[in-house]
This record gives structure tokens, sequence and C-alpha cells, in this order.
């Protein structure tokens, strides 16, 4: 893996002058980043949901600056986290999938997919690292799933994140070695609500920076007995009708409420920045997120578009919605901006400062790079909306979005599809004949990020496959 080194070598020079910085410009404000897991595009209320309730994050879109075209930085779980903690895309830290790149069945693979890393690279400049340096405690809250230790890239205070993707149980006992157990029964996403808030209790005079990546809503589905009744109580929505998902998400809904309110105990509330978001689609088997097409582990918008709000003191007065597209690699620029430390140009990400003043930026393209596969479930609802069915939820692909086009490209045969996403935002029209030069002039521009981020393309054919 080729990494631009003189980038990170003047990122870390940086680095080294961020308490410095910290003292000359005083106090900075504090951060909260809400991070769920698996959370689709409309599994909330400010989203459309009919069925999930959602109090206290509708609350909060009130407060905040939505992203109408927001994006994760892949449709599964660790490349999306790698980016985030970044700011770069997945060829530059080499995290492309969740553990093995070749999963299912070797007689349905074409190719042999690239090698995938499943700890992020200690070397790389992090967010947490970025903002201890300037002076910020900084602590998580959940799950990591980037190593081990998160203590390593920059984390001061640890409740509960290590390299699982998932828990073993979302109740006590939670066989989690980043967590002490609780009485029986407690569940996983109050404790860690409740470790959080005595947390901020500490660190109130600030500035803190809190990044709280819920386990939930990954499966396993174990949800509290009385939400889940709540639900089961409750008419059907047309859209959503999981009872015991619904009770996860509101019981993650329930913990901002509570850590939203710990602000306001201590009236730190304005000085805080809040941002949340999700780090992929709905997982297909339990929920949905129509009209878009696919979930979890596809790169059609169901996989990829997540909810996306920041509520800052800074923003534009007024403004409610920003339709720029925009991805989770931006969230790194974005904070160093909104607190004031310097870092060089970031080779991927930018600051969505401009857009949250109301401004406009250049226009750009968004890439998605994924060589690996990621098997369907046979229980998977979604079978229809896979480009790959039966057995792929998604094979070796690369995808842009430029504008309202949005190109992918599939690896193991070369074949392109092409949407023009305002028009056919379930992506149901593939216009990549009737638009040939839009589709080359795409394709192109892929070609050329692909070789500026040294972005590997599986070529080498798998001699197990037993297809045509």
């Amino acid at each position: 893996m080729k990494f631009h080194s003189l980038i990170f070598l003047s990122i870390l020079f940086v680095f080294a002058c961020g308490k410095k910085e910290a003292e000359k410009q005083g106090k900075r404000p504090n951060i909260i980043l809400f991070y769920a897991d698996d959370l689709g595009w409309t599994d909330t209320g400010f989203q459309g949901s009919d069925f999930y309730e959602t109090p206290n994050l509708d609350g909060l879109a009130e407060q905040s600056v939505r992203f109408t075209n927001a994006y994760a930085n892949a449709a599964n779980c660790a490349p999306s986290r790698a980016c985030l903690m970044t700011g770069l895309y997945t060829p530059r830290h080499g995290i492309f999938t969740v553990g093995n790149p070749a999963r299912g069945k070797p007689e349905n693979r074409r190719l042999i997919p690239i090698e995938n890393q499943i700890v992020l690279d200690t070397g790389l400049v992090t967010l947490p690292a970025m903002l201890k340096e300037a002076g910020y405690a900084t602590c998580i809250a959940g799950k990591w799933h980037l190593s081990d230790d998160p203590g390593k890239y920059g984390f001061d205070t640890n409740f509960g994140g290590y390299q699982a993707g998932h828990p073993k149980s979302y109740f006590s006992p939670y066989k989690n070695p980043r967590l002490t157990d609780g009485p029986d029964g407690e569940h996983l996403t109050g404790r860690l609500a409740n470790e959080v808030i005595n947390w901020i209790g500490t660190q109130k005079d600030g500035p803190f920076f809190l990044y709280f990546p819920f386990y939930a809503v990954h499966t396993p589905i174990q949800a509290r007995a009385d939400l889940v009744s709540k639900y089961e109580n409750k008419d059907q929505g047309k859209m959503h009708d999981n009872e015991a998902y619904a009770a996860m998400v509101e019981a993650m809904d329930e913990a901002i409420g509570q850590v939203l309110n710990e602000l306001a105990v201590h009236k730190i509330q304005e000085e805080t920045i809040i941002i949340f978001t999700s780090d992929n689609g709905q997982h297909g088997v339990v929920s949905v997120a129509k009209p878009l097409r696919g979930a979890k582990g596809m790169y059609y918008e169901g996989g990829i578009r997540v909810p996306f709000l920041v509520k800052w003191a800074g923003s534009s007065p007024g403004l409610r919605t920003v339709e720029t597209p925009v991805i989770g690699s931006d969230i790194f620029p974005t904070i160093m901006e909104m607190t004031g430390i310097s870092i060089p140009e970031n080779p991927d990400g930018i600051s969505m400062v401009p857009l949250l003043k109301g401004k406009f930026i250049e226009e750009r393209a968004l890439f998605w790079h994924a060589p690996a596969y990621l098997e369907m479930s046979e229980r998977n609802r979604l079978k229809d909306d896979s480009h790959d069915s039966p057995h792929w939820r998604s094979t070796p692909c690369g995808v842009i979005r430029s504008g309202d086009w949005k190109l992918i490209e599939y690896f193991e045969n070369g074949e392109i599809e092409l949407f023009n996403l305002k028009e056919d935002i379930s992506e149901s029209n593939n216009l990549a004949m009737a638009e040939n030069e839009t589709a080359k002039r795409l394709l192109s521009e892929l070609n050329t990020w692909r070789d500026m981020t040294c972005a590997p393309v599986p070529t080498e054919k798998n001699p197990d496959y037993q297809g045509n």
C-alpha cells in the first residue's frame, strides 16, 4: 500500500504545534460526534419514518443543518470508520471491507479480491489525536472496530471500544473486554449513555471531544422489552414495521436525549458542536430505505446515503438544509476548521464550514472504492435491489458521484451503470447506453482518481470460479 508520505509528514509537523495554537486562540468549542451503526436514510422521524420514533433526534434536527445528500465512505462498517477518523478515502488506508474480502462461496467469485487491512495504521494522523494534541479531553464510547485499542489513536478514555464489529450481547453480561458488566439485564445503549454522562460531568469546563459510535442498531437485534411492547401495540407503518428494530432505534434516541440533557444541565449546549450521522445504510433484513434502492453492503443509494445533522453556533441563521453532496471523510477537516486547528490541505475530505455558513463550494466528485466481495444473506428482503443477486450484495466495484450523475463500474466484467439521481433517486433506469458520453467522462474521471490514490483493482482470475 502506497501512502502520500509528504502529506502526512506535513500534518505531523502541524500536529506538534497544536497545543501552542490552542493556547493562543483560547477556549475552543466542545464536540460531540454521534455515529449510528447501520441506521438507514429513512430510519428516523426527521427523515420520514412512519413507524420508528426518534423525538430527541427530531428536536436536534430542528436546531441543526440537515444535509440531504450525505454519504458514508463505504457500504459497511470498518472502512467508513477508518475514513471518518482519517479524512481519507479507502485506498489511502487499505481498509476496504469488514474482515475477509473474499466473503461468500469461492465458486461464485470471478476474481481474487484485493487484500484487506483490518487494523488502522497508527502512522496515519487521526481526528482524536489532532484534538488531543490541541488540548481536548477525548473519549470514545461504543464501537471502534479499527483495532483492539483506540487509545493508540488519540483517545484518553474508552468505554467499550475494541476490534469487535458488534456486541456479543446488548444485555449484561456483555463479554466486552473494554467494558465492565453491569447488573443482569442492563441494556448496552443505556449503559454507554450513563458512562458518557458521568464523563461529561468531569469535563464540563472543556474543551472535550466525545465520539459516541453506538453499537446500535447493528445486529443482533436485542431490544428492551418495554420498548418492544410499545411498538407491538402500535399500528404498523406503510414503510416500516419491525417492532424490535424500532425499539433499538428508540433506545439510541433516548441515549442521545440523555447526553443532550446533560449539556443543558451544565449550560454548555451553546458551546458544543453536535454532529449526527451513520456509518452506512440499513441492514436489509430489518429495515428499508425506500425510495432508495439497496441496503447495507450495496453501493446503491440505500447502502451509502445516510442521515446527517450538524448543530453549530457558527452556522448561517435560518439555514435548514444543504443539498450539496458531502461524505464522511469531510467531517475531519470540518471539525479542524470549526475549532481553529490548522492542518495542511487534506487530500480527500474538505471542510463543510462554507456550506454551514450558507456559501457555495466548488463542485467536486465523490468516490468509492470497494475491491471486495460481500455475500448475500439468504434472508435478505432486498435481493431484487442488488445488482449481483442471488449470491452477492456487492461484487468488486468503483463508484463516482458527480453533480446529479452516479456511475458504478463492476470489476468482474467491466459492466457500467449510470443513473441520474435527480430524476431517478431509486436508480431504476440505467442510462449508460443512452448517455454514452456522460458515462465515458465519468469513467475517465474515476480512473484518474484511482491512479491518484493508487487504488488497487482486482484483475486476477479466481481458479475456483464455476460460473460462465
